[in-house]
């Protein structure tokens, strides 16, 4: 082979892995910190930017304003630990195997944490590229080492009281000091924080300030005090938000908001209203997902694309110039943004009994499987009886369902479920 030759393919071998890196890692001059924000219990609408008229969300409103905004933003599962898992692994709950808050009745809660040990998790992933992350909030998978955090608040040992976060539930509520501790502590090193508090979920104790500011403003007082947790848990992300700001840190960090299910405050009580946490419809899997990162995205709000938390893996280690897993099924939702990508045409989720009947089978605790198509929404049951279709465009609280009218949708759409997960 000839000098030239020789040089010439040398330089042609080293072009290619420059544009294999910045597609992985889109024109910055570093990988991004990364920041999950994620609400607990607030329903989609429940927002400044998403045209609320009493709920006060100035920081979120911030937030929303300065990134990109996808408002058809969905969650595959409308419970907790199904949903945080989704976010942290990009994969449904049929794949992590994890579709319940509690084992079944008699079975050891430790059985359950197995799971956590076999799936690929954004700590984990982020660590073989040098970052540090911390875990604060809710976490129900043991202990923060055992999620791949290399700092965090979660014991996790159920003989302490283990379940759900323990002593990391103090954080938001009673401040958020070892977030703060964290970051002075982290030198140059870049970081993954998983900020999770939980707010705005039950208890509804609000500081008096904020709930005078709702009591005549509303005629429930369950009603009321939701709406003034839900501007505590605004003022606790402006905390973290300032805080970035403060320490330079703004400009190459990625911050990533959305909730892990919604709610609908019950006027009459201190429960959720039908048709919104643990449901199939748009109440309790609807959330807006926002990202933030000046570096890199240009401010845009989104209205038509049909996104979903499962694109949160793929798109935070495609910043971070990661490689996704196989099982990923996601988009890089930065390039969704940018239009190098096109959105979602269908996003799925499904619902499931509270308590697993069976830890390693998700499907025994399956209740109904369901799919956004465009403006149409199917909910199928288990049972393959009492399909429900609803335009969520024309009719986004889901009042009038049209599946009688719509058989043929029905069917059509029913196939796309099948094609998604047939569960076995």
């Amino acid at each position: 082979m000839s000098p030239l030759r020789f040089a010439f393919q040398c330089a042609m071998l080293v072009g290619s892995f420059l544009l294999a890196a910045c597609i992985a890692c889109p024109a910055s001059a570093a990988p991004p910190n990364i920041v999950m924000i994620v609400g607990d219990d607030m329903a989609w609408t429940d927002y400044g930017f998403m045209g609320h008229k009493i709920v006060q969300t100035p920081n979120l409103d911030r937030l929303a304003r300065d990134g990109t905004v996808f408002t058809r933003g969905y969650v595959p599962f409308s419970l907790c630990r199904p949903s945080l898992l989704s976010m942290l692994t990009g994969l449904y709950p049929h794949q992590h195997k994890i579709s319940g808050n509690d084992p079944p009745a008699g079975t050891d809660r430790s059985a359950m944490l197995k799971h956590i040990d076999r799936v690929p998790t954004l700590p984990r992933l982020l660590a073989q590229g040098g970052y540090a992350s911390f875990q604060s909030g809710k976490w129900w998978e043991g202990s923060f080492e055992r999620g791949g955090f290399t700092h965090g608040m979660t014991h996790g040992d159920p003989q302490r009281g283990g379940r759900h976060g323990d002593v990391g539930l103090k954080i938001g509520r009673e401040g958020l000091q070892p977030i703060f501790d964290f970051l002075d502590q982290r030198g140059d090193q870049r970081f993954f924080i998983w900020y999770a508090p939980m707010l705005p979920h039950t208890p509804h104790n609000p500081p008096e300030r904020l709930l005078a500011k709702y009591k005549d403003k509303v005629d429930s007082p369950t009603v009321a005090r939701y709406y003034a947790m839900c501007e505590w848990f605004d003022e606790t992300c402006g905390q973290l938000l300032d805080r970035l700001d403060e320490k330079g840190l703004r400009d190459n960090t990625l911050v990533v908001y959305l909730a892990d299910n919604g709610w609908i405050q019950d006027p009459h009580g201190n429960l959720f209203a039908p048709k919104s946490k643990r449901s199939p419809y748009d109440g309790g899997v609807r959330t807006p997902i926002v990202l933030r990162w000046p570096a890199q995205l240009k401010p845009k709000r989104d209205e038509t694309s049909l996104v979903s938390s499962i694109d949160l893996a793929p798109t935070i280690l495609a910043a971070c110039g990661r490689e996704r897993t196989s099982e990923m099924l996601g988009k890089n939702l930065l390039d969704v943004a940018a239009g190098r990508t096109p959105p979602h045409e269908t996003v799925f989720g499904a619902t499931f009994e509270h308590n697993e009947a069976d830890i390693d089978n998700p499907a025994a605790s399956l209740l109904t499987r369901w799919c956004v198509n465009g403006e149409w929404k199917l909910i199928f049951p288990k049972s393959g009886n009492g399909a429900e279709l609803y335009n969520v465009v024309a009719d986004p609280l889901e009042s009038k369902d049209l599946a009688a009218q719509q058989a043929d949708r029905v069917r059509q759409l029913n196939q796309k479920l099948g094609d998604w997960w047939t569960p076995r």
